[in-house]
């Protein structure tokens, strides 16, 4: 088994990325595009600005800029590129046999891949990612129409900021988002897919529900179980011949709306792949903690199975989610208090699980406060995905799954639609939304970049109003993402939501997962003793591992016809015996069965021999058939060191036949004398 870490990803937004090759097949895990690097370009601006050609001075007055602070000048006034995974545009897309996605945000680099020529990967992912998956992919074509509406077709295919006079020039800042901190992500940048893409795309994908089988190529089993991080993601398990893998990505032990962590459905795999990144950042955090984290430890296993059944109740207490309420009951709090000064409040996150329950908290906040204040949600996929959610009970958490049953809506946002409360609009410019507008008020609206979408028009809108408020995810570098809106009056609350697994869960989890092998983040590094090499193996970036089978054996399932065929024979230690059949892979198994042809009858001539023929006995066995012979002893000083004796065949033709350690070799210019000396080597020696 190989694996490749192509990418180790940046958070929620922009998951890990790795390729496996097991049991001949290749596997891309997770396609996403960091979307952070739109950061690099400015957004669509107020008034028309004609791109200005490179020359001698525009270099000049860059060079100038180099040692000052950045500013909305640096960024690029052009149609955004989008950066894929670094590596993975070196790979032949048509090598690639299977792709599994993860999550919904692990899916929008995929209709690159889709459309190159000879791609035919079969890709698995959730029925619930797929959907959230397809509607995200076909906003962010949606937003990005802006773009080019105002640009206009580019005049070739290579962009001017592209070219290397201009990057060169550029801030040390604006370098590192567009070539990497290696300078290695040049080749990374790709003009944006359609929405024909999209389509053809999503025509491509084969939906899966959690734990249900997929059979590839009848080789390997895969499988998808709830991580827990959003409605729809999950982990994988791939079970194969010779090996029995769980990739294990960002996952959330329990969920306040997703269907919880399922990780008793990972326990029985030989190898568990490691890729949940969040917990690398938990460790940068806690640089100074004492906190001691030993994967290896949690190998050394105890069949106590009290203990494992405490360990896994462990991990599901629900302190986390107490605590990500709290988060959001925090930035309500901060938003009632804007709204009471006469700001507004403009929230640009697309994580979805965020997004209903700020809704929900909002509204009781709103009602109890008897603060008359409008919602706002502006997206074109906005009253599609709300819908979405409030009928996809299996995707979710047992106590949203309870609401159904007692006749409740899964999710309070149905009804404060209704009740219009909250207000969906495709568009800022909607002609219902011009109507109804009001302020203050409180918005939800794409794009979390500040690049894309409503966002920006409602940023410029608000951004010199002291009272007003804007909330972003932490991850996003507000320096560089607000420098198109400076000078910046409106209050910033910049949030952090747990994103997967914190440091404290992963031991207990492996020890009871009970892997023998583990692939973990040599990023980690600072946090792991390694005491046996065998039993974890760190990788990095673009650094292939080759894994040794965990299996000796290759067990096979018989046809009872052809089991009730076994003629046993001791052959030294071993009892074997053969059979005749056809060989299939079949949902990871080998079978034999009867073939199509049946046996012949007579006793067939074994296939394999153990051991030297004793010449004595040879000369018998020839004698019978009418062959006959001497024996002539090999000397001491021979130089064949091997041969044990020769045998000479007089009569009725002459033959020799040198009889050795390791093999027997017969020397006659009669191929019938031949066929019947072998013949009696068959009758003399042990063969099957």
């Amino acid at each position: 088994m190989k694996f490749t870490c192509l990418r180790k990803g940046g958070g929620f937004h922009f998951p890990a990325c790795h390729m496996l090759n097991v049991s001949g097949f290749r596997i891309l895990l997770d396609c996403p595009l960091d979307l952070s690097s739109l950061a690099f370009f400015s957004p669509v601006p107020v008034a028309h600005e004609a791109h200005k050609s490179l020359d001698t001075d525009s270099v000049i007055r860059k060079k100038q800029k180099m040692e000052k602070a950045l500013d909305a000048n640096d960024l690029v006034h052009a149609e955004p590129w989008y950066k894929t995974v670094k590596s993975l545009h070196l790979w032949d897309a048509s090598f690639i046999d299977v792709v599994l996605i993860s999550s919904p945000m692990g899916m929008l680099g995929l209709p690159y891949l889709t459309r190159t020529k000879d791609f035919s990967a079969k890709i698995y992912v959730t029925e619930a990612t797929a959907r959230i998956g397809q509607l995200l992919m076909e906003d962010l074509v949606s937003m990005h129409m802006e773009f080019r509406q105002f640009y206009g077709p580019e005049d070739s295919c290579f962009p001017q900021w592209l070219r290397w006079e201009e990057l060169e020039v550029l801030q040390s800042e604006m370098k590192k988002i567009a070539l990497g901190k290696d300078c290695e992500e040049l080749g990374a940048w790709m003009p944006l897919y359609s929405a024909d893409d999209v389509k053809d795309c999503m025509r491509k994908v084969q939906t899966l529900k959690y734990a249900e089988e997929a059979c590839y190529n009848g080789t390997l089993i895969i499988k998808a179980f709830s991580s827990g991080l959003e409605i729809g993601t999950c982990n994988w398990t791939i079970n194969g011949p010779k090996r029995n893998i769980a990739y294990i990505t960002n996952s959330i032990f329990v969920s306040t709306h997703a269907a919880d962590f399922d990780f008793v459905g990972l326990r029985g795999n030989d190898l568990i792949i490691y890729s949940d990144f969040f917990s690398l950042g938990a460790a940068e955090n806690m640089e100074n903690d004492n906190t001691y984290f030993d994967p290896v430890a949690s190998l050394n296993f105890s069949d106590d199975v009290n203990n494992l059944e405490e360990m896994s109740a462990s991990l599901l207490k629900d302190d986390e989610s107490t605590e990500e309420m709290e988060k959001l009951a925090f930035i309500c709090t901060c938003a009632l208090d804007s709204v009471r000064g006469g700001g507004s409040v403009l929230i640009p996150i697309d994580r979805l699980g965020i997004i209903l329950g700020l809704l929900e908290q909002m509204s009781v906040l709103l009602e109890s406060s008897s603060a008359k204040v409008p919602m706002y949600i502006i997206s074109s996929v906005a009253e599609e995905l709300l819908a979405f959610t409030n009928i996809i009970p299996e995707w979710l958490c047992k106590q949203r799954q309870e609401k159904l049953f007692s006749g409740e809506p899964l999710f309070e946002h149905a009804k404060l639609i209704k009740e219009r409360n909250i207000h969906v609009f495709p568009a800022v410019h909607s002609p219902e939304l011009l109507t109804n507008w009001q302020e203050p008020c409180i918005i939800f609206s794409p794009h979390w970049s500040l690049r894309l979408g409503p966002v920006v028009h409602l940023l410029r809108h608000w951004c010199s109003d002291p009272n007003s408020l804007l909330v972003l995810e932490s991850g996003v570098d507000a320096d560089i993402a607000l420098l198109p809106f400076k000078p910046m009056a409106m209050k910033v609350l910049q949030c952090s939501f747990l994103s997967g697994m914190r440091l404290q869960k992963v031991q207990p989890l492996l020890k009871t997962l009970q892997p023998k092998l583990v692939l973990f983040p040599k990023d980690l590094r600072c946090k792991i003793q390694i005491l046996e090499a065998n039993t974890i193996f760190l990788y990095s970036e673009n650094e292939t591992l080759r894994i040794p089978s965990s299996k000796n054996s290759t067990e096979i399932e018989i046809a009872t016809d052809l089991a009730s065929k076994f003629h046993w024979k001791t052959l030294k230690q071993e009892t074997i015996t053969r059979l005749e059949g056809e060989l299939f892979m079949d949902y990871g198994k080998h079978r034999l069965l009867s073939g199509s042809h049946p046996a012949d009858s007579k006793q067939q001539r074994p296939l394999v021999h153990w051991g030297s023929p004793d010449s004595k006995g040879l000369l018998t066995e020839l004698s019978k058939i009418g062959i006959n012979g001497t024996i002539k002893q090999v000397r001491d000083d021979t130089e064949s060191e091997s041969a044990a004796g020769v045998v000479e065949i007089h009569e009725p033709k002459k033959a020799v036949i040198h009889v050795g350690e390791t093999g027997t070799v017969i020397i006659s210019a009669d191929e019938n004398l031949a066929s019947h000396i072998v013949t009696a080597i068959d009758i003399v020696l042990d063969g099957i």
